[in-house]
């Protein structure tokens, strides 16, 4: 799989990604620093890339069952942490093999978009 990992990810869970053999592109790295979270999800959607992130804002902009004009994000998949920094890369490490089973299942749909909520108490999956 591959991961588009916005600038607000520590850079722990990248480490958590390429040690469960997957690839990591840095939003930073491919984008201005003060783009837009819409071109973001544009990007990694456009990339096959799930994105990852600590922003609340994907919320808004790429909701599983969207409405109106959110509807222009139905094949991005992401992944969100809400959880502090320093447990972010123990929470994903954790969460990887509903990570990877979710997205194996999304690929298959018409719609192949998925999200993976992953918090200090929880792990979910919005279908």
């Amino acid at each position: 799989m591959k991961f588009l990992l916005d600038q607000c990810v520590p850079a722990s869970v990248e480490r958590v990604l390429i040690e469960a053999g997957h690839t990591t592109i840095w939003v930073k790295n491919v984008l201005p620093t003060n783009a837009e979270d819409e071109i973001v999800a544009a990007v990694s959607e456009n990339a096959g890339a799930v994105l990852v992130s600590m922003d609340k804002y994907f919320k808004k902009i790429a909701p599983r069952v969207p409405t109106g004009h959110r509807a222009r994000f139905r094949q991005l998949s992401r992944v969100s942490l809400d959880c502090i920094e320093p447990h972010a890369a123990a929470r994903f490490r954790e969460a990887m093999s509903l990570v990877e089973a979710e997205f194996q299942l999304a690929s298959q749909r018409q719609d192949p978009g998925m999200i993976v909520l992953i918090g200090e108490s929880y792990i979910r999956a919005n279908r």
